[in-house]
């Protein structure tokens, strides 16, 4: 078995506010047929697809063992299905672990979030804290990561004013990008008008209410021929979970993300961020992470976070073309979202919006309250 592990094709649905039209089982094929289309790949047990790595949430899905439902659509039914449960982007290292180890040679990544279905997303995002001391106060993935754009706007200088730039460039960016939500553009009044959720998040510094679906096939180095000539390699991965009660945590440290860089970087021999990245993509949910996570991933000094927003930094480091999360893409997947815009820049398939001579860039993923659990991957033309 090879050293690497390449995507060999992606396919995705429109990120959608509501797709009350259509099951998850028929969102899902709709990724995976075209998979199946672009690489000749089957379902054979000696040559084609043995295990099937999902991701899911049971509290969105309204069910538990949500994945249970999607087995027959994916493929799953007589063979390995395996689930991964936070962003998605855990899961596709999860399925570049198991080629690396050996243990498969091909894999196909299936990932699905209905945000629309549940009445309340801070209700969902509620049941991430324990019951006796953080459920019944009310904490959710909201007012936790007002905590933290508190204290990280005091420690970074930054202002209302840089978050309305960031929001307003996120919605110019998106319209460049077909899959993307149609969320609409923003003006910096706008979003400095709009009410406040939690403060100091308003209403526009929160990514929307979003559905998607998406699908990604992976192979070993030795089979790659077989299914495309157009590989994306995938040379770094590490991830990292910061402490779990909020109080234990500096806020503004981006401690896990800098671990998870650490791990990744080394793996693929990253030795200066600010230059080695020809497209970056971060999971902003909210308008303040933009700059903190670029401080995390080492394209802004540390404390820099304005200044990087000033001086152009976004924009000069090819940083969310896509849109980011911030113009919408569900819960569980802003992560995927990430890894799949750094794949179409790496194949030369980004349209309007794409980064000439692209061979390398970062995806970036999050989930739990105030950028918890932080994962990093790596991708190589």
């Amino acid at each position: 078995m090879g050293n690497r592990v390449a995507i060999c094709a992606v396919a995705q649905v429109k990120n959608e506010p509501n797709v009350w039209y259509q099951r998850n089982q028929g969102m899902l094929l709709d990724c995976l047929e075209p998979i199946l289309q672009q690489t000749g790949v089957t379902f054979d047990p000696e040559s084609g697809i043995r295990n099937i790595v999902t991701c899911s949430d049971d509290v969105f899905e309204a069910r538990t063992i949500s994945d249970n439902g999607m087995t027959d659509v994916v493929g799953a039914h007589y063979r390995g299905e395996e689930k991964a449960a936070q962003d998605g982007l855990n899961g596709i290292g999860y399925a570049m672990a198991c080629i690396l180890a050996g243990h498969d040679d091909v894999v196909l990544f299936m990932g699905h979030c209905r945000e629309s279905q549940p009445e309340s997303r801070n209700m969902c995002t509620n049941l991430g804290y324990d019951p006796f001391f953080c459920r019944p106060v009310g904490m959710d993935f909201l007012n936790v990561n007002a905590f933290q754009a508190r204290a990280y706007m005091e420690k970074a200088g930054v202002t209302d004013e840089h978050l309305a730039e960031v929001v307003v460039r996120s919605r110019e960016n998106a319209e460049k990008n077909p899959y993307a939500r149609e969320s609409g553009k923003v003006t910096k009044e706008d979003v400095l008008n709009s009410p406040f959720l939690s403060d100091p998040i308003r209403e526009l510094h929160a990514y929307p209410v979003t559905d998607w679906a998406v699908g990604m096939l992976l192979c070993c180095e030795e089979r790659v021929s077989e299914f495309t000539d157009n590989p994306v390699w995938l040379t770094g991965f590490g991830n990292c979970m910061d402490r779990y009660f909020v109080g234990d945590r500096d806020l503004a440290s981006n401690f896990s993300l800098k671990k998870a860089c650490e791990r990744a970087y080394g793996m693929a021999g990253i030795k200066d961020p600010e230059k080695d990245f020809d497209v970056v993509e971060l999971n902003d949910a909210y308008a303040y992470q933009l700059p903190m996570l670029a401080e995390g991933v080492g394209l802004a000094g540390e404390g820099q976070g304005a200044k990087w927003i000033e001086s152009g930094g976004p924009a000069e480091q090819n940083v969310n073309l896509s849109g980011g999360m911030l113009n919408g893409n569900p819960l569980m997947l802003g992560g995927v979202a990430r890894a799949v815009e750094a794949i179409l820049q790496l194949r030369g398939e980004a349209g309007d919006r794409q980064v000439d001579g692209a061979k390398r860039a970062l995806a970036q993923g999050t989930t739990g309250g105030a950028s918890q659990h932080q994962t990093v991957l790596i991708l190589e033309k």
